[in-house]
């Protein structure tokens, strides 16, 4: 969970990549004591988490709303996302701008982004300035001002963005297509920026409603990392958060499930913008909400030993010794509020075709199913994932996004404390067990990129 958090949200400006190659003596600085993560809850029910750290002059604000693409009403794809762009604009007490100016006057930064599951705000400040951003941020929680003269300049960003970043992008389109027939019924089908004729018809009503009914105290969570102590936190918060009023009691996020899934299915997506090909392959897994005991965690290092990273299985046998592919991996997203995916992938080198990558990867797919994982690979991915949460208190950054991600999905402090427990815990035999129950070639979706004069698939 934790390690793949990070390398999955790496695009994302809040997420910063962890370098596993650092020594445990590097953190010798940081006492344990001040590692202690402090939460709880204001009377209008908002969740607070404090992670002090302690070694530099700065804290990451961050406020996590749980809703997200997959929390959208039918027909209204992308208004979580086109929301987000509104938090930035004027409010009843300050213009638009406002806000970003008072971080731009000293050095700060600041950012959003949205997710099937949640949408999060960030600055990144010195302590001194938690105070003004809990008031900006408190403001724009209930303080907008919606007007269609706001709503429909910002309704053309996000079009021309999904034309830039969809639209003009083979890779992102078959994406779309992959998740829309590899999740037969689960919302996360449908993109997080939306679908483009239901973009184009988002309006002020749209947006007042998902406002009114998502954007309260009791469906966020702060959290706030760096020099910071426990009890400032929680002053400034009362004083600013604190007045804001409770909004509607959400019902628990309960959303269509899937159905057995019985076939094997592919999508293919020929464009001459393509150079070289590639294909992934993906099956709907349990995440760490919905999985069983130990197997969202025997996933987890699943993903790791077959195609995590330049140890792996897959990039050491096609990439390095067999030299037939100039990429190949797989990743395992399991934080998520339902279930999830696993996906393989890879793209050839030279003079290799792509039916023959794929080919290599079905074989140690089904070498794992057989055989199992040694437990000298178990323990080394192992490693791997404790020393990851070890490195992540580098970043506070990198820890705010842990605890706000978890917490927004069902999780809890205690899952992620404890997570390095669990994944000690996971053996051999479990590792097999959840290649052999989910990976089944049968039941999966690949998807093929290809180049317009390539008739291989």
């Amino acid at each position: 969970m934790i390690l793949k958090f990070l390398r999955a949200k790496a695009s994302l400006p809040t997420v910063f990549a962890l370098g596993l190659a650092w020594t445990a003596p590097v953190l010798a600085e940081a006492p344990r004591s001040d590692w202690k993560v402090t939460s709880f809850t204001l009377d209008n029910g908002m969740q607070v988490v404090v992670i002090p750290d302690h070694r530099a002059p700065i804290a990451t604000h961050m406020v996590w709303y749980k809703v997200g693409s997959a929390d959208e009403m039918p027909g209204k794809s992308g208004i979580a996302h086109f929301f987000e762009h509104l938090m930035f604009k004027g409010t009843a007490n300050h213009k638009a701008g406002e806000f970003g100016q008072k971080i731009a006057e000293i050095g700060g930064s600041e950012n959003a982004f949205t997710t099937y599951d949640y949408t999060a705000y960030h600055q990144t400040v010195t302590p001194g300035a938690l105070e003004t951003m809990m008031s900006f941020e408190a403001d724009r929680m209930r303080n907008l001002v919606l007007t269609d003269a706001v709503i429909g300049p910002e309704r053309d960003v996000i079009l021309e963005e999904r034309r830039s970043r969809v639209e003009n992008n083979p890779g992102a389109l078959l994406n779309e297509e992959v998740d829309a027939t590899l999740y037969q019924n689960q919302p996360y089908r449908i993109p997080v920026i939306g679908w483009m004729h239901e973009i184009e018809k988002l309006n002020r009503v749209d947006a007042t409603a998902f406002y009114g009914q998502y954007y309260a105290p009791n469906n966020a969570i702060l959290i706030v990392a760096g020099d910071v102590e426990p009890e400032t936190v929680k002053a400034l918060a009362e004083k600013t958060y604190g007045k804001v009023a409770r909004g509607p009691e959400l019902p628990p996020r309960i959303r269509p499930t899937e159905p057995e899934q019985n076939t094997k299915r592919t999508v293919e997506l020929t464009d001459e913008r393509v150079s070289v090909p590639s294909f992934s392959k993906a099956w709907v897994v349990p995440s760490y909400q919905t999985a069983e005991p130990g197997e969202a965690e025997a996933l987890d290092l699943l993903s790791e030993i077959l195609g995590g990273g330049s140890r792996s299985r897959l990039y050491q046998g096609l990439v390095v010794k067999d030299g037939i592919a100039s990429s190949a991996g797989a990743f395992f997203q399991g934080t998520m509020v339902d279930d999830t995916s696993f996906t393989v992938y890879g793209a050839p080198r030279g003079e290799a075709g792509l039916q023959q990558v794929e080919a290599a990867v079905d074989v140690e797919i089904r070498r794992i199913i057989k055989d199992g994982v040694t437990s000298d690979e178990l323990e080394k991915a192992k490693d791997r994932f404790v020393r990851s949460m070890i490195f992540a208190r580098d970043n506070q950054a990198s820890m705010a996004n842990i605890y706000g991600a978890t917490l927004a999905t069902g999780g809890t402090v205690a899952d992620i404390e404890q997570w390095p427990d669990r994944i000690r815990a996971v053996t051999t035999d479990q590792i097999k067990a959840v290649a052999a129950k989910y990976l089944n070639p049968d039941h999966s979706v690949a998807g093929y990129l290809l180049p317009a004069k390539s008739v291989e698939k």
